[in-house]
């Protein structure tokens, strides 16, 4: 498919898709109305302003409270010495920041050459994606995690790895799933980065540790293991291994932890192979998807660690596959088995992200990197159409888009432009504040 060729053309398409977009995201998926960044400011102004504890803190009328490490308490302390609104302004923007990061790194050294239209294109498909969606209305640190991490992943890359780690240990400080990027780390055998994104996190930790001891004692002895007070395992939007157990009637830990073990292997396999491939982006974005298959909870909002895969697979030559998974994660589609998950359709359909999440897992491609940094006039004999007397030969280069198509620029990011399924999907999937459907459901989703 081609795209209008005018500019006038393209402007009216991407106006066209602004306003459906728009009318989407307005009128199917419910917002969530900032409900964890609540969680967070209201925890950091009753233990700064009035001398309460960190964990026990509730938003009221709920029983949601903080479920971070300490350490994500003190990096949220500026929201002590400003009003909710003025918090709400403030994580609207940071997450735009970290979003821009993201999509600049994933868009790889081309990016300039995308220009206005393809970035508009790439824009409405991400405002599509209901991780991305739910990110920016809870008020969720994940893009910023994400950032934090993929920061590393561009040191890595470009050979530039004196300070590699350090955002990988911040972002293990506060939350523990990307830790994992540690033992990839490790398993490169980049001994120095994985040392620095120790001592960062445990000084982080530290720091936290002597900033309120007894919230760090309680926390690392008690709540870290309590998975309640984060939700209900079988709960639908709990897309990890744990939740497909637990959906089933199986949430014993032995057989968790054996899923739990393979998934491992297979991540440490695969990851082996990229990292000897010198393709960190692959490395980097199997660890996101193992992070999320092997934690006990991952809320679909944590499911933005999935996008670095979307984009490595479209780069790779499967912009249709990565197009079609990508177009299913902005429907809403788990939320039709809310009330039951029993039967074939509720074994597949209520855990049709971890079954996505896995798949990219095994099928990622890898090695790339080697093919971007072939000698360009090697690229350019491999690549370049015939010459025409018609039209001169254009020069194609790996990890860019073809000029002629807006379409395809879009799916080079994994993005989409359809507005995903019906809106009876995620409008009966999240009238209750913190991501859970209905008032009626016990502690179905906290601010994780």
């Amino acid at each position: 498919m081609r795209g209008p060729r005018t500019d006038w053309g393209r402007l009216l398409l991407v106006l066209v898709l602004v306003t459906a977009v728009t009318v989407f995201t307005a009128t199917v998926p419910l917002l969530r109305d900032w409900f964890d960044l609540r969680v967070y400011y209201g925890t950091v102004h009753t233990w700064v302003h009035h001398g309460g504890r960190i964990y026990d803190y509730r938003v009221p009328g709920t029983e949601y409270g903080f479920t971070y490490p300490p350490f994500a308490a003190v990096g949220m302390l500026p929201m002590a010495l400003v009003g909710l609104h003025l918090a709400i302004a403030a994580s609207l923007l940071v997450n735009l920041a970290a979003l821009a990061f993201v999509l600049r790194i994933m868009a790889g050294p081309g990016w300039r050459r995308w220009g206005w239209y393809r970035w508009a294109l790439a824009l409405c498909g991400l405002a599509l994606f209901e991780p991305l969606r739910d990110t920016f209305s809870f008020g969720q640190v994940n893009l910023v995690l994400l950032a934090l991490v993929l920061g590393d992943c561009c040191l890595l890359r470009s050979g530039r790895g004196r300070w590699a780690g350090a955002g990988i240990g911040l972002a293990a400080a506060v939350k523990l799933t990307p830790a994992l990027f540690i033992g990839m780390l490790l398993l490169a055998r980049r001994w120095r980065a994985a040392a620095t994104a120790t001592a960062v996190a445990l000084a982080a930790t530290g720091l936290a540790a002597w900033a309120d001891p007894r919230a760090s004692r309680f926390y690392w002895t008690r709540a870290l293991w309590d998975t309640s007070r984060v939700g209900r395992l079988d709960y639908v939007s709990n897309q990890s291994l744990q939740g497909v157990l637990a959906r089933l009637g199986h949430p014993d830990k032995p057989l968790w932890a054996s899923a739990v073990l393979v998934t491992l292997a297979v991540w440490a396999w695969r990851t082996r192979k990229a990292v000897a491939a010198e393709d960190w982006t692959a490395a980097f974005a199997l660890t996101g998807l193992a992070a999320c298959l092997v934690s006990p909870i991952t809320w679909v909002h944590h499911l933005v660690w999935t996008l670095p895969a979307f984009v490595l697979l479209a780069r790779a030559g499967h912009p249709r596959i990565a197009g079609a998974l990508y177009a299913v994660m902005c429907t809403s589609v788990v939320w039709l088995w809310f009330d039951d998950a029993s039967g074939i359709d509720g074994f597949l359909g209520s855990n049709l992200y971890t079954w996505i999440t896995l798949g990219l897992l095994l099928g990622l491609p890898t090695g790339q990197s080697r093919a971007e940094r072939a000698p360009l006039s090697r690229i350019a004999r491999l690549t370049a159409p015939a010459p025409s007397t018609a039209t001169p030969a254009v020069m194609a280069v790996p990890d860019q888009s073809e000029p002629s198509s807006g379409v395809a620029a879009a799916a080079a990011t994994g993005t989409v432009l359809g507005p995903g399924r019906g809106r009876g999907l995620a409008r009966r999937a999240s009238s209750e504040p913190t991501g859970s459907t209905r008032p009626a459901a016990s502690k179905p989703q906290s601010s994780s």
